[in-house]
């Protein structure tokens, strides 16, 4: 049996509307004695159980609903929803069959699993926990996840900041089947290698499926500049389009030595493609002067959390105006944030003042989001992250 926790009587609309997130102060009380991770029943003062989720004895945020009733988190309890979280991809085209086996299982809220996120690259499954409560139940996940996928591997990558915030280590671990190197997997047509044991994140960046897509009709006959390139994931897309030319600058001398490999696994020619091992915004900050006829801007989450924000709207701000210096006339800039805390709006705003003390007018073709493997529930719209707009700049 899960203990109770009960909602104060004018604290009930958010978990009525299914919002997965109960702060603490819409409860009676927290106990003193209830373990931090604990799984648990939420009430109404009459004792109704309105939804079961996991405790944080830590934070703002006390109840992460799991099940908007009475329920038990068992290895059943996980195939399912794991499954029904599949199964949707499954309507995108996603999965066993297809030509995508590169894409999220499940993200976290958005599936209804709270701190979980599970990611898959053909036969490995690559797992990221985010909160006690959900490291408590690693074995019904990892049990469930073998029943469902029969996987080759499953690699635990909690290496997480955010987990400090619940008390926790990062973590990082081989939990089922032997370790790989690189892991093959393909995408809309196309081929990549990610390195679940190593790489960023969990290996690669899966949410920017429809960019790439987007990235490939947009680049024929065009020079192209890949800034944060990682390892070359959007060159690959660019050249498949039929770029002339590509140039792919990172700081990691690690990632840019695996663009080479992600080219030559497509069959395309590495000819007109270079790379340079650079810390960007000191390459931006010399004033380059070549051009480009698309520039590519993809930096990581330059505003991690709200005490960030000042610092990363500067940093957001150098850099999209240094880059969109780069462009050709006529050219295309197509720069992507993928901090939560940076909104569209705050985007576009940066862009509006780099644009004009640049002298450039934008105008914006397109805004592309998250793949739907990454999706925002209608429950939960604080799973919307990513952004990218692309623009066509005329001076």
């Amino acid at each position: 049996m899960y203990r109770t926790l009960t909602l104060k009587p004018d604290k009930l609309a958010s978990i009525s509307f299914r919002h997965p997130w109960i702060f603490s102060g819409a409860l009676t009380g927290r106990p003193d004695d209830l373990p931090h991770g604990s799984v648990v029943h939420v009430t109404d003062p009459p004792g109704t159980i309105l939804g079961t989720g996991t405790y944080s004895a830590h934070g703002t945020i006390a109840i992460r609903v799991f099940d908007f009733g009475k329920a038990y988190l068992d290895i059943d309890w996980f195939t399912q929803k794991i499954r029904e979280a599949d199964d949707r991809r499954r309507l995108w085209g996603y999965g066993d069959g297809t030509n995508v086996t590169g894409y999220r299982v499940v993200f976290g809220e958005s599936d209804g699993i709270p701190g979980l996120v599970v990611d898959r690259y053909d036969t490995v499954l690559v797992i990221q926990l985010s909160t006690a409560g959900i490291e408590n139940l690693r074995h019904e996940i990892v049990e469930a996840l073998i029943k469902i996928f029969k996987p080759s591997s499953i690699i635990e990558r909690s290496d997480l900041v955010s987990r400090r915030d619940e008390q926790l280590n990062e973590v990082s671990n081989l939990l089922y089947g032997e370790k790989p190197g690189c892991v093959e997997f393909h995408e809309n047509g196309l081929k990549f290698f990610a390195n679940p044991s190593d790489g960023q994140k969990t290996g690669f960046y899966l949410d920017q499926k429809d960019l790439r897509t987007e990235i490939l009709h947009l680049t024929r006959d065009r020079s192209v500049l890949n800034l944060f390139s990682y390892t070359g994931a959007s060159g690959v897309a660019a050249l498949a389009g039929g770029a002339k030319s590509l140039h792919q600058i990172d700081a990691s001398e690690a990632a840019l030595g695996l663009c080479p490999l992600q080219i030559g696994l497509n069959g395309l020619t590495n000819g007109n493609a270079s790379t340079e091992s650079v810390d960007i915004f000191k390459w931006l900050g010399a004033n380059p002067t070549e051009r480009y006829d698309v520039v590519l801007v993809d930096p990581p989450a330059l505003i991690k959390s709200q005490r960030d924000t000042e610092a990363g709207r500067k940093a957001y701000h150098f850099v999209n105006r240094a880059a969109m210096r780069l462009v050709n006339p006529g050219g295309l800039f197509i720069t992507s944030s993928c901090s939560a805390f940076f909104t569209e709006d705050d985007f576009c705003h940066t862009l509006r003042r780099g644009s004009v003390q640049n002298g450039v007018y934008l105008n914006l073709l397109k805004v592309v989001r998250q793949s739907s493997d990454h999706p925002v529930s209608v429950y939960f719209p604080e799973a919307a992250y990513l952004k990218t707009l692309v623009c066509q700049v005329n001076r």
